[in-house]
């Protein structure tokens, strides 16, 4: 297996699209595929990782899992550094994009990798949680996963099991608060075209845990938690383009919504979706918009490193 160090710095957010079938996406008034829709609103995932990789902490003699892997601009940026990778993504289009990134093929390889598709959600029923790997790391994709809270508590479960004694459970997820301008937004453009509230509720597709929550419930696993964290850290938006005259338009909330928010626009009967999505941004705009134009989202990250003890004798 072989990977690259690749250094492509954008801005910081996340996306697991809802459905693993849909491999093309309406975005800003063309088709795009899933990798170019995410490129285009969600490009800013590897930008701000330097916390969650210091701590991680890569040596070249550790054998890394990479939980919700996306399009693989993540793992770049440890790759070269460690001795070996898998990357697990529910989505088929991100792992091909990872693995076009980061394959045995590319002439920057550095280091051994692979990348499989897997529902993370299930990551207990495979042969991955072996007790054989020094690190699980997952940046920005736990409030995705752990949505599910039939499965929330077994994700976790299967990650401590994944380690080695003494490995080391290094996350950075949206914590509680997180984007909560948006949801809300959301939730209340779904409400206002007829969805009950508590259907709307169910439509999203986020988890966004307090610290409280998440330190209980590792240390009720068996972890050890070293350290656990929040931030608030306001996020620029990019702009969308302008597909009619190549130039920068309207702030790149409507990408954001149409993307981050697709399972919960897709509850909606598809004639009114459009308007939706624009009843969502014209509520937001006052909201995260500065004096010189420019437009933020309250972002808010839950990092930390939990570690599975080592057996005293």
């Amino acid at each position: 297996m072989a990977l690259r160090e690749s250094d492509r710095d954008t801005w910081s957010a996340e996306v697991r699209l809802p459905y693993q079938c849909i491999y093309r996406w309406f975005c800003i008034g063309s088709w795009l595929t899933v990798t170019q829709a995410y490129s285009a609103a969600a490009s800013f995932v590897p930008q701000l990782t330097e916390k969650v990789l210091q701590l991680l902490q890569p040596r070249a003699e550790d054998k890394v899992l990479d939980v919700g892997c996306g399009d693989g601009q993540f793992t770049a940026k440890f790759v070269s550094a460690v001795g070996a990778v898998l990357g697990v993504d529910s989505s088929p289009a991100m792992v091909d994009a990872a693995r076009t990134l980061l394959g045995p093929s590319t002439a920057a390889a550095t280091a051994r990798a692979a990348f499989r598709v897997v529902d993370c959600r299930h990551l207990g029923q495979t042969d991955i949680v072996d007790g054989s790997w020094d690190k699980v790391v997952s940046n920005a994709a736990l409030h995705w996963i752990l949505r599910d809270a039939s499965t929330r508590i077994a994700v976790l479960q299967a990650i401590f099991d994944c380690l080695k004694p003494g490995g080391a459970f290094v996350f950075e997820m949206g914590g509680h608060g997180n984007v909560a301008e948006v949801h809300a937004a959301l939730l209340a453009a779904l409400v206002r075209h007829g969805l009950p509230l508590q259907q709307a509720r169910d439509a999203s597709p986020w988890f966004f845990p307090s610290d409280a929550w998440m330190r209980e419930t590792l240390e009720g696993i068996g972890f050890v938690v070293d350290t656990l964290e929040v931030e608030h850290r306001p996020t620029k938006l990019t702009l969308d383009p302008d597909t009619s005259s190549g130039t920068s338009g309207n702030t790149g909330i409507e990408g954001w919504v149409r993307l981050m928010g697709a399972s919960m626009i897709e509850t909606l009967p598809p004639d009114v979706r459009d308007e939706a999505v624009r009843s969502t941004c014209d509520l937001l705009h006052p909201v995260i918009s500065r004096e010189d134009g420019s437009s933020w989202l309250g972002y808010v990250r839950l990092r930390g490193v939990a570690r599975r003890p080592t057996p005293t004798t």
